[in-house]
């Protein structure tokens, strides 16, 4: 695998990490090829740009004894499956993880990194400027610094530009759980966007089904709603057919039984 890798041949990489079982690492006495391994396999996943794989990869490094044992070792680890996880594009496996992930206590142990992480699991808007002027400085440059947004490298650059779109992608999420209806300019002005700027967004989530929604464009209104297939719609026609027909019988009994009230009474 290091040879391929020196060699920048990346698919023969991943052909070869195939052929290697990870439960050959749960003994305990191989943890430095493990860690070697999972070096290799973060390389692997950089150049793909695949960062919920990384994590997982950070995840597996971090469950090895001689990690556990290294207070700072355990942290900086850590730290990096934290970001990485932050960085995945939202789908069911990404949002499963983060709330496991968000159970580790040793993120007790770096609370500005827990803090991050909980932004991401708490159903409320975040604002871009706040989480620059919180955590910028601390993960890019400060003494806890990981190296995945580094200064002055693309990579860094591009990560730090992905990190943007998933606070933003987060806070639509948001507005689809709380909003049915909101006008662009509005919702442009939660997100810290262009008009353009959010209608691109949206529009990339509609189509990787993240959130459903419909954009009126002449009113200026994004509308959203949840699909429903033909036979949800239909048995919810039905349920509530059914609901208007006991009200119809009871509001008729109801009013038969005045009529007689008022006849005994004329009686």
């Amino acid at each position: 695998m290091r040879l391929c890798l020196a060699k920048k041949d990346y698919i023969r990489t991943q052909i070869i990490s195939k052929k290697i079982s990870p439960k050959f690492f749960e003994k305990n006495q191989e943890q430095d090829l493990k860690m070697t391994f999972y070096q290799l396999m973060i390389e692997v996943a950089r150049h793909e740009g695949s960062y919920l794989d990384i994590c997982k990869y950070y995840r597996a490094m971090f469950d090895t004894p001689s990690v556990l044992e290294d207070k700072n070792k355990k942290h900086e680890v850590l730290r990096s499956a934290v970001l990485f996880l932050i960085l995945a594009p939202y789908d069911n496996e990404q949002s499963d993880l983060i709330h496991r992930v968000a159970e580790e206590k040793t993120l007790e142990e770096i609370p500005l990194y827990r803090d991050l992480l909980k932004c991401f699991t708490t159903a409320e808007l975040m604002r871009w400027s706040h989480i620059k002027e919180v955590y910028e400085s601390e993960i890019r440059t400060g003494s806890s610094a990981t190296g995945v947004f580094e200064q002055g490298t693309d990579e860094g650059k591009k990560r730090w530009e992905d990190l943007r779109k998933r606070v933003v992608e987060h806070n639509i999420r948001v507005m689809a759980k709380y909003y049915t209806r909101i006008t662009l300019a509005r919702m442009s002005q939660l997100l810290d966007l262009t008009v353009d700027e959010t209608e691109l967004f949206l529009s990339e989530l509609v189509v990787s089904k993240t959130v459903f929604a419909r954009i009126d464009r002449p009113a200026g209104i994004v509308t959203f709603s949840t699909h429903k297939e033909s036979n949800e719609i239909l048995n919810e026609w039905s349920h509530n057919l059914n609901t208007l027909m006991q009200l119809l019988n009871r509001t008729t009994h109801l009013i038969t039984k005045e009529e007689m009230v008022h006849k005994l009474v004329q009686m």
